[in-house]
Order: structure tokens, then sequence, then C-alpha cells
């Protein structure tokens, strides 16, 4: 009995057991279930979610507006310019799932000494996720061909170096080679076929052949050439006489570089925000497969747009029906010149100080210089005198007529006078000779000249150019003096017959 009560025992705990452990497993298997729900639901909505590590690199020369364009793009107003390789980005929202991403930009600095920095932002892993834009400076047209060719001969060499397998580069370039035979112009009857955002659930379809001169220069990657200020277009008519014809020529070498390497153009103006939209819907479409409805442009000569896929040798041809002076086969060096530069002469710069300082400066210079007079200056020799003008008149007038016209009167009549004779002696000789002359000669009535009756009409004879009272005044004054010198001087012979 003890026995078989033992061995019922035992055979209810394996009972227990086995029950337990089927309980266990069947739980496990519920979770293994649930794990794996999840994870395929998480890798479903992955697969609609847009790409991450998607690239933009920019390249073009120093001032052609690389990094204000970026900037454009991302909806930044102040932003900081670098050198060497500058990292930006822009925001991809996709309305449809309600997802955003981040584009990464990478914009090259426009000195080749940087080139090598392209190792950071284009790889052998990344290659299919990238796309190279490059910007030219269209207010300076004359660098615009040179520049292009400069930097697609600056990535292809890049790329050649990476040493992509043969086959992945060979994918790269057949996909850029589909992409442009099979474009759609909106608003064709062929637009009503499905939308490209998966792009694997495509059918095989018959594609054209490529014509001459498209994309002879295949690189893998898709290119747009983006040709910032665009109103600067408006200057070059004004300034260098440019015409309808320099404009199309250019657009026309423009569009013959985008067609060899499968690239698209696009003029934009970030002065007056034109195209700007256009280009970021652009760059979506490439990248994402978004839906991308834009036709293209080339009527305005400021804002030309023309996808990839659209343009041939046919379409670039309408431009040469309109040149005159130029021809097709013209250099681009030859026609579109770099015009002379003018010499300006720049002056110095000079920055107005503060008032108080100029007031300063100016007070010392006043109080240095001496006083001046308001008004006119007087003439000293016009200033009138200071007493009365008729007695200062008068008496200059006195004293010009007694003593000038005598001295210089004594002077030619007697000049062996000598030095030490007085003014009085001089006149009194001068009179005196007058007198001897008259007397010397007879008179009709046999008296002799100097007698009393004819002396006052011989005075008055010859003092009638002075005064008479004034004359005769001086010769009473002097004979009295001069009776004695006069008694002298006459001869013994005339003194005998007196």
């Amino acid at each position: 009995m003890a026995t078989a009560g033992r061995n019922t025992l035992l055979s209810a705990n394996s009972n227990v057991n086995n029950g337990t452990a089927e309980n266990q497993n069947t739980e496990e298997d519920d979770g293994q279930n649930l794990w794996s729900s999840i994870l395929s639901e998480v890798s479903t909505r992955s697969r609609s979610k847009l790409p991450s590590g998607k690239n933009v690199v920019v390249m073009g020369e120093v001032g052609s507006g690389k990094t204000t364009l970026v900037a454009k793009l991302q909806g930044v107003e102040e932003y900081m310019k670098g050198r060497g390789l500058e990292y930006l980005y822009f925001s991809v929202h996709d309305e449809d799932i309600d997802d955003h991403a981040r584009c990464n930009a990478w914009v090259l600095d426009g000195d080749l000494y940087h080139k090598g920095l392209q190792k950071f932002a284009l790889c052998a892993e990344n290659l299919a996720d990238s796309l190279a834009l490059f910007v030219v400076d269209l207010s300076r047209p004359w660098l615009a061909l040179d520049s292009l060719q400069k930097w697609a001969s600056v990535l292809r060499d890049y790329l050649d170096k990476l040493r992509i397998p043969p086959e992945t580069m060979r994918e790269l370039e057949h996909k850029l080679v589909k992409q442009f035979q099979e474009y759609v112009e909106p608003g064709s009857d062929l637009d009503s076929l499905p939308q490209r955002r998966n792009p694997e659930s495509e059918e095989e379809s018959v594609v054209l052949p490529l014509g001459d001169n498209t994309l002879i220069h295949n690189l893998g990657l898709p290119i747009v050439v983006v040709c910032t200020k665009s109103d600067g277009i408006s200057t070059l008519e004004k300034e260098h006489d440019y015409r309808d014809e320099h404009l199309d020529f250019i657009q026309s070498h423009m569009r013959r570089f985008c067609l060899q390497y499968g690239a698209a153009l696009l003029y934009t103006s970030m002065k007056e925000n034109k195209n700007l939209d256009l280009l970021y819907k652009y760059l979506v479409h490439r990248l994402y497969n978004f839906p991308f409805s834009a036709p293209a442009q080339v009527v305005e000569k400021d804002s030309v747009f023309i996808p990839s896929g659209w343009d041939n040798e046919k379409k670039i041809a309408i431009l040469h029906e309109n040149f005159q002076t130029i021809k097709a086969e013209d250099n681009f060096e030859d026609v579109i010149v770099k015009p002379p530069v003018r010499k300006f002469v720049h002056e110095k710069e000079i920055l107005a100080e503060d008032d108080q300082v100029f007031l300063v400066k100016l007070q010392s210079l006043l109080a240095k210089q001496p006083p001046v007079s308001t008004g006119r200056p007087v003439d000293p020799s016009n200033r009138p005198p200071s007493g009365s003008p008729r007695t200062t008149n008068r008496s200059a007038a006195a004293n010009v007529a007694n003593v000038m016209p005598m001295q210089s009167g004594t002077k030619k009549i007697d000049p062996n006078m000598k030095g030490g004779q007085t003014s009085e002696g001089v006149l009194a000789n001068f009179f005196n000779s007058l007198l001897t002359k008259k007397a010397g000669s007879p008179a009709p009535g046999g008296q002799p000249a100097g007698g009393g009756s004819n002396t006052p009409g011989t005075v008055r004879k010859s003092g009638s150019k002075l005064g008479l009272t004034e004359v005769q005044a001086e010769l009473d004054r002097i004979s009295n003096k001069t009776d004695l010198d006069s008694a002298a001087t006459t001869p013994p012979a005339e003194t005998d017959q007196s």
C-alpha cells in the first residue's frame, strides 16, 4: 500500500511538471511571434520613410554665391562663410507620409588648393546618393565656361581616384542615361505614366538612342548647373553694351556643356528671389524621387530653366537664328571678352569726427590767427585826415607853391651857387641879376633902367607868374639887407658916371 501510494504521488508530480513545460513553450512561441510582427511592421514603415544620407556637393569660383545659395535653400538669413569645406543642410518634407529629412550640403572652397577635401563629402559608398552642383557667376560671364570646365575636370579626376568597381560604375552610368532618355515633358500625352516614386516597380520600356554630343562625359553622378546673379544681366546691357545675341550666345554654350554632362541648367537670383523655389523642387526630385511638373523655361533671359533630358542640338540651334554679328562657331573667349578695367582714383575715406572735437580744433586754429577786421579793408592812403580837411590842404598847397618852384628855379638860374648860401641869399641874387640887366640897358629917355620910375614896372613884369604883392614885399625886404652887397658889385665906370 505504501509502495502504491508513493507511485501514485510520483505520477501526479510528473503530470504537473509536464503541464508546466508545455505552458512555457506556448508563451515562448507567442513572444517570438510578437517580436517578429513588430520587426516586420518597422521594416514596412522604414520603406515608406524618406531616405537619409543624401548629399549635395557645391562647387564654384570664389564669390559666385555658393554659400548664399545653400543658405537660401535652408531658409537662413544670417550665416557665416567658412573656408575649405563648409557643411550646411536643408530640410526636406514629404507631406504624403508626413516625414522630414535633412539633405547634406557640402560647399567646397573656390581655391583649388582645397580640392582634396572632396573625400569628406564624396566616397564610393554614398556616390549613388549624391548630386553635384556647379555654381557660376552670371554677372561675370567671361569666366563662366572656363569655370564649368575646370570644376568638371576636378570632379572627374577625383572620381577616377576612388577606384569604384566597374559593375557599380556601369549601373550608375546606366541609371543616368535612363533618366535622360525617359524624360517626359509635363503636360504631354506621355505624362499619364505612373509617378516615379518607386523606380524598381517600373517596367522596361523602349527608349531612343542619345543624340550627338549628349552625355559624352558620363560621371555616373547627377549634375545641376546654377547660374547665380541673373539680375546682373541688366548691368551687362547698360554698362558693357551686351545685346540679345550675346546673351543667346552665352546660353547656347552653357546648354552645350550641360548636354555633354547630362546636367540641368537654372538661372537664379538671390537678390530678386528668382527660381530658388524651383531649384529646391528639382533637387528633391532628383534625390528623393519627388514628383516634378515644372516645364522648361527659355523665353525669359534671366530665368532660364532646362531640366536634364529636355534639351538637344536642334533646340540649341534655335538660338543661332538671332545671331547677326556673331557666328555659332566662334570661340567663347573671342566673343565674350572681359571688359577693360577702369582705373578709378580711390580717395582715402575720411571719417567724420565728433562735433565737439572739431569745434575744439577750430577754436585753437582761430586763436593762432591774427584778428581780422570785418568788412572791406581800408586803404591807408584813402583815410580821411584827423583834422580839418580845408586847413590841411591849404597849408600843403602853400608849401608847394612857396618852396618847390623856388628851389627848382634857383638850380637852373645859378648852377655855380655856393653850398653855404641860404634861401634868402639865393632869392637876393636872383632878383639882383634881374635888376642889373634892366639897369645896364639904356632907357629911351637917356636915364638908366634901374630908375625908380621903371623899377616897379620891371618887377611887375618879371614876377607875373607869381603873386605881384608877394614879389614886391619880398623885394622890399631883401633890398634893405643887400644895399651894401649891390654897391660893392657895381662896376667903377658906372659909379663915376653916376
